[in-house]
């Protein structure tokens, strides 16, 4: 069942951050730190899960899987990542039912041909526009919760310009899109003038490394979107501060030297330790 609150936020004006989550070590400290939502990133879900690139190549079984995972492991509503629908209109019916059934707040459906590349990398190919429209209608048809939310991605910046993009959002929002997606812009005055021409939601990706520019919430918000996601910011942050510890160890050096370490007894207790061990305490045959 979808979480309501995502839908009170938007409507009531709240801009809303959602750190882009790789595994339920992330998921775990990002409950902790708390946040409105978080995001189901596929890139990095099918990084850490199976060390595939984001090119379309886990399936929706797969992605369904992680995401109730996500879900399970998280006290925020779930954004979640799901490609190009992963086919055509019957599949999006049924990803839309499966991410639905896991738990999944907000389903994002982007008009990229199958199998899909990551938005902020070259030879993306889209879809007619006509197809796009169809595969929200029957997004938005196939959800049995209005606080489900339809996200409509577009990549249409690389081959049809910025016009062609504004031209798709504003067919998508028609089709019924809860939340509008414009991926890939280029720079500040873009952004702007996007939002300033939409009535629906729009949604930032901050994506690090990509070719749109990194700015604070406060900005994303005065600009005119309506909520933002960090897709790659704790990946990323992960991946280095991983090759640092694994370089010094492979010199010498098991201690993580002059990196902070996350303190292990405080990370038992957030993963669940301390219900174990009341339950031990409760049930554990003494020794003989």
């Amino acid at each position: 069942m979808a979480d309501p609150r995502l839908s009170e936020m938007l409507q009531a004006g709240r801009f809303v951050v959602a750190p882009g989550i790789q595994d339920m070590i992330t998921a775990t400290i990002a409950r902790e730190i708390g946040f409105d939502a978080v995001y189901g990133s596929g890139y990095w879900l099918t990084a850490s899960a199976y060390g595939l690139p984001d090119a379309g190549i886990a399936s929706v079984t797969q992605m369904t899987d992680r995401m109730a995972t996500l879900v399970a492991s998280s006290n925020a509503p779930v954004i979640a990542d799901a490609d190009t629908g992963y086919g055509g209109l019957l599949n999006v019916h049924h990803t839309v039912r499966a991410y639905e059934a896991a738990g999944v707040t907000a389903i994002q459906i982007e008009d990229q041909q199958f199998p899909k590349k990551c938005g902020h990398t070259p030879y993306k190919r889209i879809v007619p526009i006509e197809d796009m429209v169809e595969k929200i209608k029957v997004a938005v048809d196939a959800r049995g919760d209005s606080n489900f939310l339809v996200i409509a991605r577009t990549d249409a910046i690389q081959s049809e310009g910025f016009d062609g993009l504004r031209r798709r959002m504003d067919a998508y929002a028609e089709a019924g899109a809860d939340i509008l997606f414009p991926e890939a812009l280029a720079s500040e005055e873009q952004m702007r003038i996007f939002c300033a021409g939409v009535d629906t939601p729009v949604l930032a990706n901050m994506a690090s490394g990509g070719v749109t520019p990194i700015l604070p919430p406060e900005r994303l918000e005065e600009i005119g979107f309506s909520l933002a996601i960090f897709p790659a910011l704790a990946s990323l942050v992960s991946a280095a501060a991983v090759e640092d510890a694994l370089r010094a160890l492979k010199g010498g050096d098991g201690s993580g030297g002059e990196r902070r370490l996350f303190d292990f007894q405080r990370f038992c207790s957030l993963i669940g330790f301390e219900d174990v061990w009341a339950f031990e305490r409760k049930w554990a045959r003494p020794e003989a």
